[in-house]
C-alpha cells in the first residue's frame, strides 16, 4: 500500500502525498509563519535587551514591514516567479543600522532601493517592486521618498484586508491606493498573476494583521 512521504498515511501514489500534505504543501501559510517565527523570535529578543519604547516601535514598524515583504514575496514564489531580493539590507547587511541618522546624497539613494527584483515566468520580463505595509491602506505620492528614481517601480501594499498594486509613474499622476480603490494585485495584467492564490495571501495577512 502507498503511503505518504510526509506522515505515512494511505495515498494513491508511492512516493506522493496524502490530500491533506498535498493541501498544505500548496498553503502558503507553512512557509511564512517559519519565517514569522523567527521574525517574531527575534523581536522577542530585543526585548529582552532592555530597547526603549522608541527604538521597540522602530523596531515594530520594520517587523512589519518585512512580514510584508515575505508575503509577496512567497506568493510571486508560488507562482514560479524568479524572485531577488534587491534592498538596502539585502544588498549590504547591517547597512540600516549604519545609516540611521546619515544624510548624504549616497545614504539616500541606498535607501531608496527597491525591495525586489521579480521575473515573470512566462514573459521574462523584470519589475522593480517595492512593498509597504499600511494598517490605513492608503499610499500616494507623498508617501514616496522625494525623488525617488525608480520611476518604473511597483508599489505593492499589503494591508489588513487587501492586496494592492500602483506604479510609481501612476502615482505621479495622481493616482493613488485607498481603502476604496480598485487598484487590486490581481487585476496587474503585466504579472498575470492567480487571483485564487492571492486571495490565499489575503487571508493570512489578515490572520497576522487584524490586531496591528
Amino acid at each position: 500500500m502507498a503511503e505518504c512521504i510526509e506522515c505515512g498515511k494511505f495515498t494513491k501514489y508511492n512516493g506522493g502525498l496524502c490530500t491533506d500534505c498535498y493541501n498544505k504543501k500548496k498553503s502558503p501559510t507553512a512557509a511564512v509563519t517559519k519565517i514569522i517565527d523567527a521574525v517574531l523570535d527575534d523581536f522577542d529578543e530585543e526585548k529582552e535587551a532592555g530597547l526603549s519604547d522608541k527604538e521597540r516601535a522602530y523596531r515594530y514598524g520594520m517587523i512589519k514591514g518585512r512580514i510584508a515583504e515575505t508575503l509577496i514575496q512567497e506568493l510571486f514564489l508560488s507562482l514560479d516567479y524568479n524572485v531577488f531580493r534587491y534592498g538596502m539590507e539585502n544588498t549590504i547587511p547591517g547597512i540600516m543600522e549604519l545609516l540611521k541618522g546619515v544624510r548624504s546624497d549616497v545614504a539616500q539613494e541606498i535607501r531608496r532601493m527597491p525591495d525586489f527584483v521579480m521575473q515573470n515566468p512566462k514573459t521574462k520580463d523584470v519589475y522593480f517592486v517595492e512593498v509597504k505595509f499600511r494598517a490605513n491602506e492608503e499610499f500616494s505620492l507623498k508617501h514616496l521618498p522625494k525623488n525617488y528614481p525608480y520611476e518604473n517601480a511597483y508599489i505593492i501594499l499589503v494591508s489588513k484586508k487587501h492586496i494592492k498594486c500602483i506604479t510609481v509613474a501612476e502615482l505621479k499622476e495622481g493616482k493613488e491606493i485607498s481603502p476604496t480603490s480598485q487598484n487590486y494585485l490581481g487585476k496587474r495584467k503585466e504579472f498575470d498573476l492567480d487571483k485564487d492564490v492571492i486571495i490565499d495571501f489575503c487571508n493570512f495577512a489578515v490572520q497576522f494583521f487584524e490586531n496591528v
